[in-house]
């Protein structure tokens, strides 16, 4: 027998997962709260039982991504098998992915909704120190707030040349992401 409590959570979880889906079908303006409501299969007023408005749903599917990359990157961090360099890799790799493949998520994960500006910034912060923990393995604790912040920054100029397809364009020899990863690790690696 389920629960209302459980009930509610399976509700909240169908209301993300359908959120995510039309975020990445058609980005922001195909998430309306009816269309998250339809595509997860509940009542109209199922959605507004659980975020206020659009903007509480979108700061909730970002939340939920900077969570998953948290997870991520603590799972990186913790593994005794990889090497510093690995770890940082990872954690670069991961955090582009989301650029690459889910652009409208990446977007939502870095804006600043205007009803709570710092929702997201807060959010991340979990993901940020546990990237600022890899890069301090590697440069100290006193270098690791500079170089992550000109890591993170750098992916994100990464990925968002990897999605406009300007990556491609001949003037940069046809590098890839990978080799771009791989150039900034090696950067890192030689202050260590």
């Amino acid at each position: 027998m389920t629960s209302r409590a459980e009930s509610a959570a399976a509700t909240r979880r169908a209301l993300l997962d359908a959120a995510a889906e039309l975020l990445d079908e058609g980005g922001l303006d195909a998430v309306t709260l009816r269309e998250v409501g339809a595509r997860a299969g509940v009542s109209r007023g199922a959605p507004y039982r659980h975020f206020a408005d659009k903007e509480s749903l979108l700061i909730a599917i970002g939340t939920q991504a900077w969570e998953q990359l948290g997870d991520r990157t603590h799972a990186l961090r913790a593994d005794p098998g990889l090497s510093s360099g690995e770890k940082l890799r990872g954690g670069l790799n991961a955090l582009i992915a989301i650029g690459r493949t889910q652009p409208h998520l990446y977007k939502v994960m870095f804006s600043h909704p205007p009803g709570d500006p710092a929702a997201l910034a807060r959010a991340a912060q979990r993901s940020q120190s546990e990237f600022l923990a890899i890069v301090a393995g590697l440069v100290g604790e006193q270098a690791a707030r500079r170089y992550t912040a000109l890591l993170i920054s750098s992916a994100n100029g990464i990925a968002g040349m990897q999605v406009s397809s300007q990556l491609a364009d001949e003037k940069w020899g046809g590098i890839t992401t990978e080799e771009l990863v791989d150039t900034l690790v090696a950067m890192i690696e030689a202050q260590s």
